[in-house]
């Protein structure tokens, strides 16, 4: 047993990446390696890149040094969305010895022999068009809480996204493997299941270009629905032109569904819109957000918007912060824009300056605050079902309740992945809210 090697992973990004982190780690332990955390002494370390972020090549490069640091003779491998777009440039970073891309990420356990250091990079990376075949993936980590991923790629050409040509084309898992994997974490003792994709409500293409889809995704909530041992499902982001009242109805009556939805809007101006090249106008998304509220006047509504983005005046931003000031919405996710390589926009004309990007993106994060602190106290008073999670944090523990409201109470040991009835009381100084029990564990 002394001979086995150990592995340790670093996921950076989305969900779907932590899901696929989850099922590359369970490959390893399948071929006798042990996981540790990325704190420890390993003989290899996995790092999931990610292409979103606005500093993809430096986060990657601190997290290479941190794992040299800890031994600098261990075996690395890079993986993930920015492996495929840049296999070159992480390949030449110091201490990188192993870059594969999309096709590749799931057979990492074939491209390792001995585990000794190369003196480059080797890169193994196809074109994205290979890129037809779906992998399943789950991730099992934080007990309270699995991301279970159901469709990857996605079809669309948004002019600043590389999430296509880090990924490929749209294509779903089969519905009885989704329920199958979902009945699987069900048996893990696992209360919440999140589900996660590029373009989820995109669900229902299959494997190698086919574009017919064989399930909606309301055929997909519906069957997952009834799953037994799921005390909560989560859609996680959904594309607004996607979801349709059909499911909103249905999350609404469900019995596992929660009434948290978020739904990217990047502009509030139908101008930038347009220059982005996303699938709906404005009106559309005002639709939905009063769809939720006709029906789940409770629910939280998060919303991913971009600022900056080339063609943005000061009167199409005015716009947007004006229009999601009206609106009845949650919170906010804010990007500022950042230009990528091999996209349209990185192309297009009325740049704007940096200094205005960071300027937007506060008062959008300002607006973030505002929103999220009036959805709190529209809570306070009412009765709602709390799931606690697992950390001490200065003496509280934390959970979120299914309209995503983020609750705390002094820290006990035996609410740790729990669900209870609570009344929200006030609002505490960091911005969680307080409870008090009303009945005894759901």
């Amino acid at each position: 047993m002394e001979n086995r090697k150990k592995v340790a992973f670093y996921t950076l990004g989305c969900k779907l990446n932590f899901s696929e982190t989850s099922t590359i780690a369970r490959s390893f332990e399948d071929e006798g390696f042990d996981r540790v955390d990325f704190e420890e002494v390993a003989d290899m370390y996995v790092i999931n890149t990610c292409s979103v972020t606005e500093n993809a090549d430096k986060q990657f490069k601190q997290v290479v040094k941190k794992a040299m640091k800890l031994n600098d003779k261990a075996f690395v491998a890079a993986v993930g969305c920015y492996a495929q777009l840049k296999p070159d440039e992480l390949a030449a970073v110091d201490g990188v010895d192993l870059v594969l891309g999309a096709t590749e990420k799931f057979k990492i356990t074939d491209y390792i022999n001995d585990l000794s250091k190369n003196d480059f990079g080797e890169v193994h990376s196809c074109e994205i068009a290979d890129a037809d075949f779906y992998v399943g993936s789950y991730s099992i980590g934080d007990r309270t809480r699995a991301f279970l991923k159901v469709q990857d790629g996605c079809d669309y050409k948004c002019t600043y996204c590389t999430i296509p040509l880090a990924r490929g084309i749209s294509r779903s898992d089969e519905l009885n493997n989704v329920l199958k994997n979902a009945y699987e974490i069900s048996q893990q003792n696992i209360k919440e299941i999140v589900l996660t994709g590029v373009n989820i409500g995109d669900y229902g293409k299959g494997e190698f270009g086919n574009k017919k889809h064989e399930h909606t995704f309301l055929e997909l909530v519906q069957e997952l629905d009834k799953v037994e041992g799921i005390e909560r499902l989560r859609i996680s982001s959904i594309e607004p032109n996607l979801l349709k009242n059909e499911t909103i109805e249905f999350v609404s009556k469900s019995r596992t569904f929660v009434p948290h939805f978020h739904i990217p809007l990047q502009s509030g101006s139908n101008d930038i819109l347009k220059l982005m090249k996303r699938r709906y106008q404005r009106e559309i998304y005002t639709e939905r957000v009063n769809k939720i509220r006709e029906v789940m006047p409770h629910a939280c509504i998060g919303v991913d918007v971009i600022v900056g983005f080339p063609g943005e005046t000061d009167e199409h931003f005015l716009e947007t912060y004006r229009y999601l000031n009206e609106m009845d919405i949650s919170y906010l996710h804010v990007f500022k824009y950042s230009e990528r390589d091999n996209t349209e926009a990185a192309d297009m004309a009325g740049v704007v300056p940096e200094n205005v990007r960071v300027k937007r993106s506060k008062m959008m994060r300002g607006l973030s605050v505002k929103k999220r602190r009036s959805f709190y106290e529209s809570q306070l008073g009412s009765t709602r079902t709390v799931l606690f999670e697992s950390e001490n944090k200065e003496g509280y523990i934390h959970g979120f309740t299914e309209n995503y409201v983020k609750v705390k109470t002094p820290w006990n040991p035996e609410l740790v992945n729990t669900l209870h009835e609570i009344n929200l009381t006030t609002i505490d100084t960091d911005g969680s809210v307080r409870m008090e029990f009303v009945a005894v564990e759901v």
